[in-house]
């Protein structure tokens, strides 16, 4: 019996209802052995690649392939006596060790895991067609860890220590990365990697997984084609970032478009893009560059569109004021649990700008700036859907007025357990309908009826 076939004997051991003590010594035993060749493994890889190939593409399939060679070249020389399966997965772990994130790399080569959440090295679940669930993956211990997060970190330029405990990141592919470590997180450095899709999310995908109607979509394309200004508003996790992506598709590629990130994640298919991204403060506390500094620079840039990834404090005036000058057609998110929560959250967020504001000003500044408001949801069976699309119609007295025009109306759950509902039109015609109609932009009827 091999090495790997041993310790998987072992796990189903230790995992039964009635674990025998000396079935888990034995079991340490050959965890112990299996790490203790991983990182001899590990150590004779990495004096290879200084020694032979200190300039190795790991982009390059070619270069892949070769160290996997060696890789298995080493084992082979090591003595140590592997079935071929065994043998294969020993390379590959080996591999993502040395060049990749290690434990993780099966995890974000799964197209059915949407998110990874790392609790400490020993507790890592995955989020999976809605639903959060523990998996058998694991660390050495928390150095481990940190060698992943400083992997991450230090590709995008950024950095983590006890002096800056936090810190969000991207992966080459675009996916959200948040690393938190000790003396913060108590129960040891944590990551959560929010994973974009290797395909970007088009319209038909939205309407194939129920998360909105194509009359819904068709009146959004118009709002977009038709340079409204759009918030995209939910709660964590409620997909506004993937639905910013969908919505900007629409955006003609003809059109000058700058956006502005925290972690450059957006993934638009224009050709004429420019992306910008925030930066921390260096180690001596200087060289930061904020949402708000670069909202202010694109003003500068010429732009035909701006799209903000997300708002969250002062830079949310910069972005109404911008809305308000000329620059129409720009997107955005924010977190909100409704339309009408939104109106106060932005409120808010203009208020942390340190701008000395009445609060009938900045409503009025909202009021003009926005013509929609599409809101979405995370339902109880992990299912994302738009739950309504608000006009945002205007002032009266000191008072913001919005205006249903699409609303998601549950209908309980299936025996499966997931939601049922519908998408339904309140009838109302927009406001902004003869705005659209002067830009050449075709306003069907139909879609204001059930």
């Amino acid at each position: 019996m091999g090495l790997l076939e041993r310790l998987e004997k072992q796990k189903v051991a230790q995992q039964s209802d009635k674990p025998e003590s000396s079935s888990a010594g034995a079991g340490t035993a050959v965890a112990d052995e299996y790490s203790e060749l991983k990182e001899k493994l590990h150590d004779q890889v990495i004096e290879y690649i200084n020694a032979e190939s200190p300039g190795m593409n790991f982009s390059d399939k070619l270069q892949e392939d070769s160290l996997k060679q060696t890789i298995d070249n080493i084992i082979g020389n090591a003595g140590v006596v592997l079935s071929r399966a065994d043998r294969a997965r020993v390379v590959r772990e080996v591999y993502d060790d040395v060049v990749g994130l290690g434990p993780l790399e099966p995890l974000l080569q799964d197209p059915d895991i949407t998110e990874i959440m790392v609790n400490g090295p020993y507790n890592v679940y995955v989020e999976r067609r809605g639903k959060i669930e523990r998996t058998s993956t694991a660390f050495q211990d928390a150095d481990h860890v940190m060698t992943v997060i400083n992997r991450i970190t230090s590709a995008v330029g950024r950095r983590i220590d006890e002096a800056s405990p936090m810190v969000d990141a991207r992966l080459p592919d675009g996916s959200r990365v948040n690393a938190i470590i000790p003396p913060i997180a108590l129960t040891g450095p944590t990551i959560t990697i929010r994973k974009f899709s290797k395909r970007p999310l088009q319209v038909s995908d939205l309407i194939r997984f129920s998360s909105v109607s194509s009359k819904m979509m068709n009146f959004l394309e118009a709002c977009v084609r038709g340079r409204l200004n759009i918030i995209v508003s939910g709660g964590t996790g409620s997909g506004k970032t993937t639905l910013l992506s969908v919505l900007s598709a629409y955006i003609p590629d003809n059109e000058r478009i700058v956006t502005i990130e925290d972690a450059a994640e957006l993934q638009l298919q224009q050709n004429h893009v420019v992306t910008l991204e925030s930066r921390p403060p260096n180690i001596e506390g200087c060289g930061q560059i904020t949402i708000r500094d670069l909202v202010r620079n694109a003003l500068r840039m010429r732009p035909d569109r701006i799209i903000v990834g997300e708002v969250r404090s002062g830079e949310t005036l910069d972005m109404l004021q911008a809305m308000n000058t000329g620059h129409d057609g720009s997107l955005t998110t924010a977190h909100a649990n409704s339309p009408r929560d939104l109106l106060s959250r932005l409120e808010t967020m203009v208020l942390m700008s340190g701008m000395e504001m009445p609060v009938k000003a900045i409503r009025e500044q909202i009021a003009s700036a926005l013509d929609v408001i599409v809101h979405q949801a995370r339902l109880k069976d992990g299912s994302r859907k738009i739950v309504n699309i608000t006009e945002v119609v205007g002032m009266e007295g000191d008072t913001i007025t919005l205006q249903d025009l699409y609303v998601y109306k549950p209908e309980g759950l299936n025996a499966m357990g997931m939601q049922k509902g519908s998408f339904v039109s309140t009838g109302i015609r927009p406001g902004f309908a003869h705005k659209l109609s002067n830009s050449g932009i075709l306003v069907r009827d139909d879609w204001f009826t059930n």
